[in-house]
């Protein structure tokens, strides 16, 4: 059965697109720790980050490399964290989040966006890539 991931990857699902290539999709987590949290995903549904082979390994830490780098131009913070972490959804991905304290890396707390806000934070995003 495909994933939520894959459904966003072939359109069924809308999303806030950020990124996107032949290979790798990137888009605004709709329940983010902070504004501008991202995820980066292999357009290959594979479950668990390190079943992944090297070449698609390496390929979505470059892509993940390549936005974290225009979403801290697009979104004022400190710095962008990087984790690989969750059950809920059994394909790989990585979550870049926007870091002004600590708790903004926790998956505790949760930030409220308007739609607004993830269509203008989608687009800054993207423009700086």
């Amino acid at each position: 059965m495909a994933s939520i991931f894959s459904k966003i990857i072939s359109g069924e699902i809308p999303c806030y697109k950020v990124a996107e290539t032949d290979d790798f999709l990137a888009f605004l987590d709709i329940n983010p720790n902070a504004k501008g949290h991202t995820l980066c995903i292999p357009k290959q549904e594979v479950d668990k980050i390190f079943d992944m082979d090297d070449a698609l390994y390496i390929g979505l830490m470059k892509f993940s490399k390549e936005v974290a780098t225009a979403l801290k131009k697009a979104v004022p913070c400190k710095r962008v964290g990087m984790t690989v972490i969750g059950l809920e959804v059994p394909h790989a991905h990585v979550h870049l989040i926007p870091l002004n304290t600590m708790e903004d890396a926790r998956f505790l707390q949760k930030t409220n966006v308007s739609k607004e806000e993830f269509q203008e934070i989608a687009s800054a995003i993207s423009q700086a890539m």
